[in-house]
């Protein structure tokens, strides 16, 4: 029913977001579209139940920015 994500999209995102400590506008559609994506590995779902966990304590924050390209 949906499209596949890109192949190491989850950890490139758990890396970008543990290295910067924020998430952005296009980081929250990838969550969303992972969320969607019935095909994840058990260490993808890991990664977003750490990615879930950093933004609920506040260790990650959510900008309105864009692109992590864009800094």
């Amino acid at each position: 029913m949906f499209s596949q994500l890109l192949p190491n999209a989850i950890s490139e995102l758990f890396v970008q977001a543990t290295l910067t400590r924020k998430i952005t506008l296009a980081d929250r559609y990838g969550l969303m579209a992972a969320l969607c994506d019935e095909s994840l590995s058990e260490d993808d779902h890991l990664a977003l139940d750490r990615l879930f966990y950093g933004l609920r304590k506040g260790y990650i924050q959510v900008v309105n920015e864009l692109s992590a390209a864009a800094l």
